[in-house]
């Protein structure tokens, strides 16, 4: 990514702010794991979206006054010593290069300057990013600075720009589309290595080794998700990613598995014999999901309600259950398939953005990911494509994937 594209964004969005507005914008800082270990951090996404900047503890400042706005980004100082365990943090210079940001502070100096800017100018709302999907869940660097600001300057409207920075994230550019292809190279790469090996694999975990040698070798530095490797019946379970059962010959291997790229991701389920051979009852189930995958997948353009391609695929799924006697009326689908066959994809696996009254436009990327859970016969089944929503129609980012029977049955005895 370049600067422009985080500089677009922050325009973007301080189109959606009312005048005489702040907007503070917190990085976010790693948990404390135990004793002097953290875990690992991550770049709060909407945070990265507008900034770039992937490093903890920086604050972004910006104030909209008469429709101008003027930006800070607070950096942490430089420490010699520290320096020397865990190595140099970001530089000014560095740090305006990656963000387009032009005046970059110490982290020292914000309260100070944000002091002054309030006691000089008349604002009336501040923007936070407020995110909170439980009410008792761990509350975060934003919400306490909401307290604090609540606390001490009244007056201020305190107002939530999450669901405005999710809005512009849902339509994706030509440098994001690029970032989640490379992404899924990467996991299609994973899972052939996975099929050249699952001949001798004895346990789920051996074939999870083999997607990350892959993803570790591309440099990938972290997962979409938790690695999902489940055979025979493990693959009935939606999210099993315990990895750790033994292999039975002749069953079905259910993997849900996706590389991040930049912190873009890649989300594809595949599904395939552990022997490299299906049995003619694993071909009939299989070949129900494929024909769900591609029929919905036919159906994505502009203007089609998202609600069509769940409706789309249970009827699919439902029809073709019914010829083979698996169920006999529509209403027992639910039994064997159970989940919605579309998410958004992006910065974040499920990505962020509303789904209510959603219309398909250009831009959104989206999964399809229709399966057949079948846990009286051990069978597991789920096929899942990334879909970008074009001006024509649509583009499977993931076409590269081999899907048919006889293409896969063909990799693995080759």
């Amino acid at each position: 990514m370049f600067k422009d594209f985080y500089t677009n964004n922050r325009n973007r969005l301080y189109e959606k702010l009312e005048d005489r507005s702040l907007l503070v914008l917190f990085a976010g800082k790693a948990p404390q794991k135990s004793a002097d270990e953290a875990y690992t951090f991550v770049p709060n996404r909407n945070f990265y979206y507008l900034t770039g900047m992937n490093e903890p503890n920086i604050i972004f400042l910006a104030y909209k006054i008469n429709n101008k706005v003027e930006e800070s980004l607070f950096i942490e100082k430089s420490d010699p010593v520290l320096e020397k365990w865990i190595g140099k943090t970001v530089s000014k210079e560095e740090a305006e290069e990656i963000s387009g940001i032009g005046n970059i502070q110490f982290i020292e100096q914000f309260e100070s300057l944000l002091s002054r800017t309030l006691f000089t100018t008349s604002f009336t709302n501040v923007y936070l990013d407020l995110e909170r999907r439980e009410l008792d869940q761990i509350t975060s660097k934003a919400q306490q600075f909401a307290s604090k600001l609540q606390a001490n300057y009244p007056f201020l409207q305190l107002k939530n720009v999450y669901p405005d920075i999710c809005e512009l994230r849902v339509f994706k550019t030509p440098e994001e589309i690029e970032e989640m292809k490379k992404a899924i190279d990467i996991t299609y790469k994973g899972i052939k290595n996975i099929m050249c090996h699952a001949k001798s694999a004895k346990k789920e975990y051996q074939l999870e080794a083999y997607f990350d040698f892959i993803l570790t070798s591309e440099g990938v530095k972290d997962y979409a998700f938790p690695t999902i490797v489940a055979s025979g019946k493990n693959g009935t379970i939606l999210h099993y990613d315990k990895n750790d059962a033994a292999i039975e010959e002749g069953s079905l291997v259910l993997l849900d598995l996706g590389a991040q790229y930049n912190y873009y991701n890649a989300d594809i389920s595949f599904t395939f014999p552990v022997n490299g051979k299906f049995t003619e009852k694993q071909k009939t189930y299989y070949n129900i999901v494929l024909k769900a995958l591609r029929e919905t997948t036919a159906l994505i353009k502009p203007g089609v309600p998202y609600a069509k391609l769940n409706e789309h695929t249970k009827k699919v799924l439902s029809g073709e259950c019914i010829k083979v006697g698996l169920i006999k009326d529509e209403s027992e689908i639910g039994n064997y398939y159970y989940h919605g066959v579309s998410h958004f994809l992006g910065l974040d696996t499920h990505d962020v953005g509303s789904y209510k009254d959603l219309i398909l436009q250009p831009g959104m990327v989206l999964t399809v990911e229709p399966g057949l859970y079948i846990e009286e016969e051990g069978i597991g089944i789920r096929i899942e494509d990334d879909i970008l929503v074009t001006e024509e129609g649509h583009e499977v980012l993931s076409k590269d994937i081999i899907r048919s029977v006889e293409e896969i049955e063909a990799f693995m005895n080759e």
